[in-house]
């Protein structure tokens, strides 16, 4: 466990500073936790360009080593350069153009000031009393004119709060012991609008090179050839299919493990195949 436990909620008291559309503030101000976090602000943070969780934990710096995930690290990295005017002429303000900058997919109310050495300021979102997203903000960097972000982090989606996540386009699923599973293990979500395939539903199962997709397809909105065999709304377990545990609004997810070319969805009402996507699908 790295140094500096939060063991200290929030107490919700809005600052002058940064406020959002419907009054809940961007900073809180609370209690000092027991043990703040202690290593350095400042890391090196090279772009390594390339992926994976080791490349995002070197290129979040300071901020990848101020997180307290359950799990492994989920985003993070050093800040583009921004104009002079865009950075922020107090720490506070500098985080608030941050969101506006990097648009960043993580909540924007809520982060508590955490702690201060020289020209730079550690902002913290808790969960349960740990940090799952950390911006540590500095003053004047180069090509960063004015306070702004220089490095941010984030644990899974998954670890973030209920409030924020129920929004978003993912759909989080949970384990045998009811507990969130992370998005890079298991996730869904709705067809995009934007292809109009909102009668269409995805599952993603693992991350990276692991990862597989798969597609419920009732109204055969997706491109023919899409998927490796068509849906089948009404069909059956086979003797060999395995629980995975995982759970969503009333559907379970069941495998053959030996035929990554369907997952099984068991709900209320039957079961339904869900055929693997073919590679290089998508929609202009």
């Amino acid at each position: 466990m790295r140094t500096g436990l939060m063991a200290v909620a929030f107490v919700v008291a809005v600052t002058a500073v940064g406020c959002t559309d419907d009054g809940e503030g961007v900073v809180v101000e609370g209690s000092a936790p027991g043990t703040p976090y202690s290593g350095p602000l400042h890391v090196d943070a090279p772009d390594l360009d390339e992926d994976g969780r080791r490349a995002t934990r070197i290129e979040s710096g300071a901020a990848g080593r101020a997180l307290e995930c359950d799990g492994e690290i989920y985003s993070g990295g050093g800040s583009e350069p921004w104009s002079e005017g865009d950075g922020g002429s107090t720490p506070e303000e500098g985080l608030a153009a941050y969101f506006d900058i990097e648009q960043p997919d993580v909540p924007r109310t809520g982060y508590r000031e955490e702690r201060r050495d020289g020209g730079r300021v550690l902002y913290s979102l808790d969960v349960g009393g740990r940090t799952k997203v950390a911006v540590i903000v500095a003053e004047d960097g180069r090509n960063r004119p004015g306070w702004g972000a220089e490095t941010s982090a984030s644990c899974d989606p998954a670890e973030l709060p209920e409030s924020f996540t129920d929004g978003q386009w993912y759909e989080i699923w949970t384990g045998r012991d009811g507990r969130r599973v992370p998005i890079t293990e298991v996730h869904s979500s709705v067809g995009p609008e934007h292809c109009d395939w909102q009668s269409a539903h995805f599952l993603s199962t693992g991350d990276g090179e692991d990862g597989r997709l798969y597609a419920r397809d009732p109204s055969d909105v997706l491109p023919p050839g899409s998927l490796s065999m068509p849906y089948d709304g009404d069909a059956r377990l086979p003797a060999d299919a395995r629980d995975t545990g995982f759970r969503y609004e009333g559907r379970e997810l069941w495998l053959v493990d030996d035929d990554p070319s369907r997952v099984y969805i068991r709900t209320a009402d039957g079961v339904e195949i869900w055929p693997r996507v073919n590679d290089g699908f998508g929609c202009a």
